[in-house]
């Protein structure tokens, strides 16, 4: 039955020609929204790659779940297109765009058993009730509640119950499946053991999946491709991997996790190096492709904690290093976080594995290696 399943989504999500690698399947063009005088999204543009698991990321506000929305049919943008699988999409009903959607609450009624919440959608629009029944069994069976049909939503525990969201949505056989922060509600482990099912869930459907979230683990641990939102704009869209380590502002550096933003000025440019003053040093490193710098120029450094070691105060490592003193730190389980004074500036360290490291406090050397160090110029 899962198999029949299976074979009936794919089938759906496919376009009339084949999916060639790179394909675009989503993508706004210049959209915007606002409530009253406010834009909650301001003119945004990104596409989205068929099969992709595309994540929106931001804090609360940026306009993220707005975005789903328009793309849902919920809300109509006042300027701009929503284009799924070449079919522009502004115009049409909800039900009518290929699209389904998961609620932050879940939103299940609570008078129906698993199987009429399941069907819901399917009765609605009046498909007959061999073919529901037959759909909804084989839903159940995929995300693993078949033997749940007859239970009530009050029955079920969080797990369960997002687990029918999903097959309620995915029983409409979409092109593409939204989703609303549907683990915001679970506690922290069985969220973790939910975003591995709903990962290997899209990777068995071969389905587009736009989530949003405001957790930048969630957000790396689960996506193809992520859009960080802040004040109704994209800052930066691509793989995690360019959010991560190749953030273009400083804003996206902070927001996705821990970083050392420090400010600099460019001294002078070498062809694909820049040599960049901060306080009273110096260090070379790449210049990102792209970007445009000149003498004078103001910039930030920016160095994830992990990249970073700590040494002996006497010792000379490869690389760039950094005279400090242990201003504090944190046992984090897996790892331990230093905080290091160097020249009046705290630099956050990442040490792995504390139980067979080496445990500092006082004056030590921060080694630094130029090549993991990245430049923003906003």
């Amino acid at each position: 039955m899962a198999r029949v399943l299976r074979n009936a989504l794919t089938a759906a999500v496919a376009s009339e020609t084949p999916t060639r690698p790179g394909e675009i399947h989503l993508r706004l063009d210049h959209v915007t929204k606002r409530f009253g005088e406010t834009p909650a999204v301001d003119d945004i543009s990104f596409e989205v790659p068929r099969g992709s698991f595309a994540t929106l990321l931001g804090p609360s506000g940026c306009g993220k779940t707005t975005t789903l929305r328009m793309i849902a049919g919920f809300y109509d943008p006042d300027k701009g297109d929503i284009v799924l699988g070449g079919r522009r999409i502004n115009d049409l009903p909800a039900h009518r765009r290929g699209a389904a959607m998961v609620f932050q609450d879940y939103a299940l009624f609570p008078h129906m058993s698993v199987e009429d919440n399941v069907g819901y959608g399917l009765r609605v629009s009046g498909v007959a009730k061999d073919e529901r029944d037959r759909r909804v069994r084989e839903t159940l069976e995929f995300v693993g509640l078949g033997a749940l049909g007859d239970r009530w939503p009050n029955q079920l525990s969080g797990g369960q119950q997002q687990r029918v969201a999903v097959g309620r949505a995915l029983v409409l056989e979409p092109q593409i499946l939204l989703l609303d922060e549907p683990l915001s509600n679970l506690d922290a482990k069985l969220r973790v053991q939910l975003r591995w099912e709903l990962r290997a869930l899209q990777q068995r459907l071969g389905m587009t999946f736009v989530y949003v979230t405001h957790d930048q683990d969630e957000a790396l641990s689960l996506s193809d491709w992520i859009a960080v939102m802040n004040a109704g704009k994209v800052e930066q869209a691509g793989t995690p991997w360019e959010i991560y380590y190749h953030p273009r502002t400083s804003f996206l550096a902070d927001f996705v996790g821990a970083v050392n933003l420090v400010p600099g000025t460019v001294r002078e440019v070498r062809g694909d190096e820049v040599v960049v003053a901060f306080g009273e040093r110096t260090v070379t490193v790449r210049r990102p492709s792209g970007l445009a710098l000149a003498a004078g120029r103001e910039v930030r450094l920016c160095v994830r904690p992990e990249a970073l070691a700590l040494r002996p105060p006497a010792a000379d490592p490869d690389g760039f290093r950094l005279p400090g003193i242990v201003a504090r730190r944190a046992f984090l389980g897996d790892l331990m976080r230093y905080w290091v004074t160097v020249d009046g500036r705290e630099w956050i360290v990442d040490q792995p594995d504390p139980g067979a490291a080496a445990d500092f406090d006082g004056p030590v050397t921060v080694a630094v290696k130029p090549e993991r160090i990245h430049v923003i110029a906003e």
